[in-house]
């Protein structure tokens, strides 16, 4: 029985991660932009891209400095990370507008987020011009974690971070645990 309905192609890939990215430009000014086009794409060495229009003040910010932090919220984030998506940080300080406190990144110059569970700081290596957004690929520098959300082991409770996500104009927090990566072939 085939119940699909068939759309137009489109970026119907969900749900994603809405993330906070940082950026400064020569001045030292840090600027938020919120981005949902976001991924890894290697492991040796660290890699990820985020996708941003060109049009976007921090596009600008980010090509000339080649470095940016992809900021992770949680789910106490969400207007935050919505007003940082709405508002333009050439008219704004995001900083200011939210509350949300800059912190010393490691290895790059932009600086983190504080209340962010994870921060991942990135340094470009390559631009890809795709049509309506340019894709910046970097590699991993540095990740910082919070504290509260490691426990005895050193393993990261993605559960109690209570991680933002995205999907199709609607703002969401991941749910419950539904297994482990090789569980559908683990031995009992």
């Amino acid at each position: 029985m085939n119940n699909k309905v068939i759309w137009k192609a489109g970026t119907m890939l969900a749900p994603v991660p809405a993330v906070l990215v940082t950026c400064q430009d020569s001045y030292g000014k840090a600027n938020i932009i919120t981005i949902g086009w976001v991924g890894t794409i290697c492991s040796e060495p660290p890699m990820v891209s985020i996708s941003i229009r060109p049009s976007r003040h921090s596009y600008k910010i980010i090509k000339e400095n080649g470095e940016f932090v992809i900021n992770i919220p949680s789910k106490k984030l969400a207007k935050e990370t919505d007003l940082c998506g709405v508002i333009s940080g050439s008219k704004y300080d995001k900083f200011h507008e939210t509350g949300l406190t800059k912190a010393n990144s490691i290895s790059v110059k932009p600086p983190i987020i504080a209340e962010c569970p994870i921060n991942i700081e990135c340094k470009v290596i390559q631009e890809i011009a795709l049509g309506s957004h340019n894709m910046f690929i970097a590699e991993i520098t540095t990740v910082q974690v919070s504290k509260d959300f490691i426990d005895n082991n050193g393993k990261f409770l993605t559960e109690k971070a209570n991680l933002l996500a995205y999907a199709h104009g609607v703002y969401f927090s991941l749910g419950k645990q539904q297994g482990t990566f090789g569980f559908s072939v683990k031995k009992k």
